[in-house]
């Protein structure tokens, strides 16, 4: 088992990674819980499917009842009411604040769940059992919870740290490819920001990676979750350094926004904006034209992503309204290297336009 500290105080946590991880977590789940509160699994339909009863079972052969409670399926369901009436689900059930709450899904179970836990009775604790390689790597990691408003993505969220994330590689078994594929960018992303061993893995074992290799699965997974912790240890409430993890954001969250979060996987246009940040970058001279190329083909390389096809001025009105646009100067975080990364806030809003131009052309049929 691959066990990775996420050092934040006062309450320090571990990731664990280990295939097969699902089917032995009731002895970890009693471990963890000793007050022996009710458990509540929130998960979507699909998860619910395949891998509820395993969990539940897990849970039981541990001595523990644990009660599922569905979420409607999908980022247009990451809301206030959905929240709202998980709540109402959780009070009619008798939760009280020695219960505790298991995320089974994907990044939007989890920050929805972790904004429920951190709100419930005024905080329950809650664990991360992400099913999907987006949250395996990123989502499920460092205590983000939140959601979105029409305005704009996860402007409504809090910092609610889990007792524990469990990752089980075994789960993404069951994952669409394009799911899979969309979780890769993020853990490709932090091969960009701060780790060129990473970064390398994906662009000389490109194959085995979309092939679901377990053993470079694992690896992958590891460093990439090693690189969160240790962001998120340094600046847990993203006052500085913690900013770097938003390297493809900042234009991938206002595509997201402008196509109703109908039109991109989030990894699909975190994607998108890491290839406009390195195109940022190239004009702006920060980085030279290799870089730039190597990132831009180690992005495209894992496979063709959805069409781009937005207005660019209403690209621009969405990065005013993201929460990391500061008196309404917006933040880019650019690379400078292979692994290594800067905050700009003078980017002009010409090169902002072109780089969006540049997303139309290379997406194009």
């Amino acid at each position: 088992m691959i066990r990775v500290p996420v050092e934040v105080q006062p309450r320090p946590y571990d990731v664990l990674i280990e295939r097969g991880l699902l089917l032995r977590a009731g002895a970890l789940v009693r471990d963890l819980h000793p007050r022996r509160g009710k458990i509540f699994i929130i998960t979507v339909p699909t998860v619910r499917k395949r891998w509820g009863k395993k969990l539940v079972d897990a849970l039981a052969s541990a001595g523990m009842d644990a009660k599922l409670l569905e979420m409607p399926d999908g980022e247009v369901h990451k809301k206030l009411s959905t929240v709202e009436a998980l709540a109402q689900k959780l009070a009619m059930l008798g939760a009280d604040r020695n219960s505790i709450l298991i995320a089974l899904g994907g990044g939007v179970v989890g920050d929805l769940t972790g904004l429920l836990a951190s709100l419930y009775m005024r905080g329950v604790d809650f664990i991360q059992i992400p099913t999907t390689v987006l949250a395996q790597v990123d989502a499920a990691i460092g205590g983000k919870t939140g959601v979105n408003l029409r305005a704009g993505k996860n402007l409504v969220g809090t910092f609610h740290q889990p007792l524990a994330v469990l990752i089980d590689p075994d789960i993404l078994s069951s994952l669409p490819e394009r799911q899979f594929r969309s979780g890769l960018y993020e853990s490709l992303k932090c091969g960009v920001i701060g780790n060129a061993e990473l970064f390398a893995l994906f662009e000389n074992s490109t194959d085995k990676v979309l092939q679901r290799d377990p053993k470079v699965l694992e690896n992958i997974f590891a460093e990439s979750v090693r690189l969160k912790a240790s962001v998120v240890k340094a600046d847990e409430h993203e006052g500085g350094l913690r900013r770097v993890l938003n390297f493809g954001h900042t234009i991938g969250h206002a595509l997201e926004t402008e196509t109703r979060y109908r039109g991109f996987l989030h990894g699909e246009a975190v994607a998108w904006g890491m290839i406009a940040a390195t195109n940022i970058s190239l004009v702006t001279g920060k980085v030279d034209s290799i870089v730039a190329g190597r990132i831009t083909d180690a992005i495209l390389g894992l496979g063709r992503l959805p069409r781009v096809s937005v207005n660019g001025s209403r690209i621009l009105k969405a990065l005013r309204a993201d929460k990391k646009t500061v008196d309404g100067v917006v933040h880019f975080v650019l690379p400078v290297g292979i692994g290594k990364v800067e905050i700009s806030n003078d980017v002009p809003e010409k090169v902002v336009l072109d780089a969006i131009e540049e997303l139309k052309r290379l997406s194009a049929p």
